[in-house]
């Protein structure tokens, strides 16, 4: 039975046997002297519905502030404290997702397209235990024929050119690394990144900061979801789709693959034979090293003896004797020796 009813002829909504088990709502009406909670209770409905009328509800409250008094200042404190609470949230991935995808509906339904978004959720894809790609929207409906999107509200992901990957780093993501990954993953034609204006690194934004397209990785978009601009995400949502149909399989020249790959092969001959040299060149230093320590071990040693001569004349039977062994300095020379060989 309908919680909701329209009476037609009295232009009036009927509410019946209705509960709302909410915290905020209870502890703001709890806190109302009871015979206020009517009346602020059909303020709240009002208030609420209008914000339903518009698209978006700070452009309802930037416009309708002078009108509703005190209630609305409140209300558009909150919002704003919402705002704060969300851009500090770590759930604000999972609102960002929610609400592109929600775009993109409300998007192909105003331009009658059969494209649907969909959320991934916490689904994995075709590599193991990985969940890139937040978003799959098939086109005209198409189950085959993908587009991954991938959003991060996130000021830590830096763009990521391939000439400026460092390999021996800690992994870390990057808008070309979710790009080729959401590709991988959702087995999709085209990937696209979504960044909010507000939560994105400058080396994005120095790149693009509207809508980008790296040449066989992805598309970059770059959107406003504060102020409910959209725009950027579905200029390059088009652009992607118009790839996504239009995308032709390559016949490979096997010729002409052989020829590349026969010189990527050969380079990396000779780089190996290079750091066979290296590797050579370094035993032949350290034994240049080891012969260079014992030269100065033996001047010391050598020094101390004859300094021992000249003052006395002579030297013991005991001097010579160690003198002509050298076992003080072996003893040195073999700590030398350990260091230079784990050099």
């Amino acid at each position: 039975m309908s919680t909701i009813k329209l009476n037609q002829k009295l232009k009036r909504l009927e509410v019946q046997n209705f509960e709302i088990d909410n915290d905020i709502v209870f502890n703001y009406f709890d806190n109302l002297p009871s015979t206020e909670r009517d009346d602020k209770l059909i303020r709240a409905l009002y208030i609420g519905v209008l914000a339903l009328m518009e698209d978006r509800l700070s452009s309802f409250l930037s416009r309708t502030s002078n009108e509703l008094g005190t209630e609305l200042e409140s209300l558009k404190m909150i919002f704003e404290m919402k705002k704060e609470l969300f851009y500090k949230s770590t759930i604000k991935g999972t609102l960002a997702e929610d609400e592109i995808a929600e775009a993109l509906n409300d998007y192909f339904k105003s331009k009658r397209m059969k494209d649907v978004a969909l959320l991934t959720g916490n689904t994995a894809g075709e590599l193991a235990r990985n969940k890139t790609g937040d978003i799959i929207c098939q086109v005209n409906g198409d189950s085959d024929l993908k587009i991954a999107i991938e959003c991060k509200f996130d000021k830590s992901i830096k763009l990521g050119e391939i000439d400026t990957k460092d390999l021996f780093i800690r992994k870390t993501d990057t808008a070309w690394s979710q790009l080729i990954e959401s590709n991988a993953n959702r087995n999709s034609r085209v990937s696209l990144i979504v960044f909010d204006i507000s939560l994105v690194d400058n080396s994005i934004l120095k790149y693009t900061e509207n809508v980008g397209y790296i040449r066989e990785i992805g598309f970059v978009a770059i959107i406003d979801s504060q102020k409910g601009d959209y725009n950027n995400l579905f200029i390059a949502y088009m652009l992607a789709r118009d790839i996504a149909i239009n995308a032709k399989t390559i016949e490979l020249d096997k010729e002409v693959l052989a020829v590349i790959v026969t010189r990527i092969i050969k380079d990396i001959n000779e780089i190996n034979a290079i750091k066979t040299l290296v590797e050579k060149n370094i035993d032949n230093n350290k034994d240049i090293l080891k012969q260079l320590e014992k030269s100065m071990l033996l001047m010391d040693f050598n020094q101390k003896y004859l300094t021992q001569f000249l003052a006395t004349g002579t030297l013991t039977k005991k001097d010579l004797l160690e003198f002509y062994m050298g076992e003080e300095i072996k003893d040195q020379y073999k700590l030398i020796e350990k260091d230079i060989n784990e050099l």
